[in-house]
């Protein structure tokens, strides 16, 4: 029976949103729009601190403006640099780490959004940018694109992790907040207990975005949780081998009770790595020859309250990320069969 139920499963997640002319699918377009949704029902009831989920790091860096000025998350050494126009096209292919936007990310399956927000020098009209050293898209349009995506998929559930903010003052937080609320009004999940948060009292109240926002203004609004409920530590490693200790390490001092958990299997260049590697970038240089192991190490975890819960990666669509870190579930329903017996 646990067999017929995954195979249904599989049918019902495995669908290709857009399918390219050759008849095969790439890992970018298998479709996992609906995947919280198509879990066995007994999962709707775990907690979602207890649910594997994958996540993207800095997951709106699929685009960056080498035409605009350098970020203030940059050194003053950088900025004179950058004077240069060849310097800003060698920061673009350091500054992105995705190819997907916001809504292909969704339909391949990402629930977590690593998001660095900005305003930009010289702009009198309040607006905050997404930003990884050069500025992005804005936003707005950031979420009124994964806005788009939640209406036509109410059952999905995402989180946005708000955690690094630069050359913003109250005004400017308080136009991103009033920009939350315009996108997403009542999909938004007030703060409460992690544990009582689940699928199904999600979809009972009709809520599907959780925003974490890593600054004292949080505690101005109901619906925006404190930082500290979704703790991300960060390796800052290059090698693989280190990486891995470490995600081991702090998943076993992970919190049973009281916050999600990201695990952030994300490699971090040196200045020696980006000088080795100037013209290749982090794609060629770092992410594509080390992701295979990464994912590897993805495929031996186990979700549940001292588990796994939140998984990050770079270029999510380069390997079957999503999909592999969704199938983690399976360990969760396996359990539930074996206990019955």
């Amino acid at each position: 029976m646990l067999a017929v139920k995954k195979a249904r499963r599989k049918l019902r997640m495995g669908t290709v949103c857009s399918p390219n002319p050759s008849g095969t699918k790439t890992s970018s377009e298998v479709c996992n729009a609906d995947w919280m949704a198509s879990l066995t029902p007994h999962l709707h009831n775990l907690p979602l601190s207890n649910l594997a989920i994958p996540g993207s790091h800095d997951s709106f860096s699929y685009w960056v403006d080498e035409k605009s000025p350098v970020g203030p998350d940059q050194t003053q050494a950088i900025k004179r640099l950058a004077r240069i126009s060849l310097v800003k096209k060698l920061m673009k292919k350091w500054s992105v780490t995705q190819n997907l936007t916001f809504r292909e990310q969704l339909e391949a399956g990402i629930r977590y959004f690593d998001l660095r927000v900005s305003s930009k020098p010289g702009d009198a009209d309040q607006e905050i940018y997404f930003i990884h050293g050069l500025f992005g898209i804005k936003v707005w349009d950031g979420l009124m694109e994964i806005d788009s995506f939640l209406t036509q998929h109410p059952q999905e559930i995402i989180f946005l992790d708000f955690n690094h903010f630069y050359a913003m003052d109250e005004t400017h937080h308080k136009c991103l907040v009033l920009r939350i609320q315009e996108a997403f009004g009542n999909k938004l999940c007030p703060a409460c207990s992690v544990e009582s948060l689940t699928l199904r009292t999600l979809w009972e109240k009709n809520c599907q975005v959780l925003i974490f926002y890593h600054c004292p203004f949080y505690k101005q609004y109901p619906f925006l949780w404190p930082g500290k409920k979704i703790p991300a530590p960060w390796a800052n490693t290059t090698s693989v081998c280190k990486l891995i200790l470490f995600l081991e390490t702090t998943l076993s001092e992970r919190a049973p009770r009281g916050s999600f958990h990201v695990s952030q299997a994300i490699l971090t260049p040196r200045v020696k790595t980006i000088a080795r590697g100037l013209v290749g970038g982090l794609k060629n240089t770092l992410v594509h020859r080390n992701l295979p192991a990464i994912l590897d190490w993805v495929k031996t975890q186990k979700p549940g309250a001292m588990g796994v819960n939140i998984i990050t990666s770079d270029f999510v669509d380069l390997v079957d990320f999503a999909a592999t870190v969704i199938k983690l579930n399976d360990l969760l329903q396996e359990d539930t069969a074996l206990a019955k017996c």
